[in-house]
């Protein structure tokens, strides 16, 4: 699972936020060093130790979200 930058804590509030043309970046905690994601990225949040209440599939390129699938 990867996680949005900006601690969303709803998906409503995320999709606004890409709808404003907000640049948003995401990122996996396990991936050791600094490595781009690229391709489908799927999403959760609030962030820890908040209990994950929404889950998105994203497109991403360069760790930045393009296009939301859901």
């Amino acid at each position: 699972m990867s996680y949005t930058v900006i601690d969303f804590k709803t998906k409503k509030a995320l999709k606004e936020a890409f709808a404003r043309g907000e640049q948003i970046e995401v990122y996996q905690p396990r991936l050791l060093g600094p490595k781009a994601l690229n391709g489908v990225a799927h999403l959760e949040g609030p962030h820890y130790p908040e209990p994950h209440t929404w889950n998105a599939t994203a497109i991403v390129k360069d760790n930045i979200i393009i296009r939301l699938e859901t």
